[in-house]
């Protein structure tokens, strides 16, 4: 992991301050670029996702699902943690604390958006921090592709649908309309253009052509998504400021489901007796989530004034510290993990 990287908690906090700080200073240039919306897309936002995603996804190759079945315990354990349990436990994780534990300190008005927001975190998994988080663990790069890339395969036909099921039980009206469109426009598009693109680097330059273009797009990836931030904070200050604690409280749930995912995938592994290099990096995909698509698709259901839009950003903000510890916490546990095949 790089020092921009490894130091993300550290720039999502200055950017909240300077979003923070701006919207109050600058109120008519935020609103404007928040106004900025064709068929209820915002246009600036959609731009910045797509340089956040794309070379994100410009990393997988297609090739990797041929490797799936070479470690179907592995895959079976992290898939069913990511599609089966993750989405719905965090659902139950919101209605918990956001709905009743936390709600007499939360504004009325946005306590099904926050909901909302934490759901949509959690209804993809992650798709490019996986690989630093796999490494840190020496993880099986070949498990960790191929995870990642079927991961990618499901989330095209399995987002939509998983999202409006979770929404339309937390009673929350589902756009399906924008749904379906961000759905298109910030995976199926992304997914395709950068394969694409990915053709081309190979086909003229080879792997060094794609590595090279690779380390030049990774600080434009995070620029991309930090200044979203910045964007999201200005518009957010107002409420923000009146009640700074909602952040603290909408960190709750989601470090509970971080930590409940990845020890779920792990000990699924274990049971299962999956070697450690796998089952590492399938806790940690397990658990991670593609923060960027959250906060993309929340501005454009819920606006970028919304509780849900908040919420998913919080999810950027806790990402990198928690999900460090769980790379901590599975190297420390190997003898224990490895104990199980002796």
């Amino acid at each position: 992991m790089g020092r921009f990287e490894r130091f993300l908690t550290v720039w999502v906090a200055l950017c909240i301050i300077a979003g923070l700080a701006l919207g109050q200073m600058m109120p008519g240039v935020f609103h404007a670029i928040g106004d900025a919306t064709v068929a209820q897309v915002n246009l600036p936002v959609a731009v910045l996702v797509w340089v956040m995603i794309v070379p994100m996804l410009l990393r997988i190759d297609p090739a990797a699902l041929r490797e799936v079945g070479r470690h179907w315990r592995g895959i079976a354990s992290t898939v069913g943690v990511n599609w089966l349990i993750k989405p719905f436990s965090m659902a139950l994780l919101a209605w918990i604390f956001v709905a009743h534990l936390f709600r007499p300190w939360l504004p009325a008005d946005q306590v099904s958006s926050y909901i909302a927001g934490l759901i949509l975190l959690a209804a993809a998994p992650c798709t490019a921090m996986v690989f630093v988080w796999s490494n840190l663990v020496d993880g099986e790069p070949h498990f960790t592709l191929s995870q990642v890339a079927l991961n990618d395969t499901i989330m095209v036909f399995a987002f939509a649908p998983i999202v409006g099921l979770l929404l339309g039980l937390s009673s929350i009206t589902v756009p399906w309309d924008t749904l379906f469109r961000s759905v298109v426009l910030y995976i199926a598009v992304p997914v395709i253009a950068a394969q694409l693109w990915r053709r081309g680097l190979l086909s003229q330059g080879g792997l060094p052509a794609l590595n090279r273009t690779l380390r030049a797009l990774a600080p434009l990836s995070l620029c991309a998504l930090l200044l979203t931030l910045v964007l999201l904070f200005g518009l957010q200050g107002e409420q923000i400021m009146r009640q700074p604690i909602v952040i603290v409280l909408l960190a709750v749930p989601i470090v509970i489901q971080v930590y409940f995912n990845a020890s779920l995938a792990y000990w699924l592994n274990r049971r299962l007796g999956v070697e450690w290099c796998v089952a590492g990096p399938s806790a940690l995909i397990g658990a991670s989530n593609f923060f960027e698509l959250a906060v993309a698709t929340a501005i454009a259901l819920f606006g970028f004034q919304s509780g849900a839009a908040l919420a998913t950003v919080v999810g950027v903000l806790v990402e990198v510290p928690v999900m460090l510890s769980v790379v901590r916490i599975v190297r420390r546990s190997r003898r224990w993990y490895e104990s199980a095949a002796r």
